[in-house]
């Protein structure tokens, strides 16, 4: 399986989000953004939070949007 392939089932799996450091660690994955890019140019909708480190700084965390479910009118 590809590495793209892997972040969007850990997307999918994880509703929380995926940072640089989750895809190093759990995905083995030093080019997360690059991966991210793959999976948007596809048209996954993938949402990009910037969330702060306990040492100062921010981070990218991104996550899959929830798509909206299309609207049945009534018969």
């Amino acid at each position: 399986m590809s590495h793209t392939a892997r972040v969007l089932e850990y997307l999918k799996r994880h509703p929380k989000g995926l940072t640089p450091m989750d895809g190093l660690q759990w995905l083995g994955t030093f080019r997360l953004a690059a991966r991210i890019y793959e999976l948007r140019s596809q048209g996954h909708p993938i949402r990009t939070e910037r969330v702060p480190l306990s040492g100062g700084g921010k981070v990218a965390r991104y996550s899959l949007q929830k798509q909206k479910s299309p609207r049945v009118r009534g018969a």
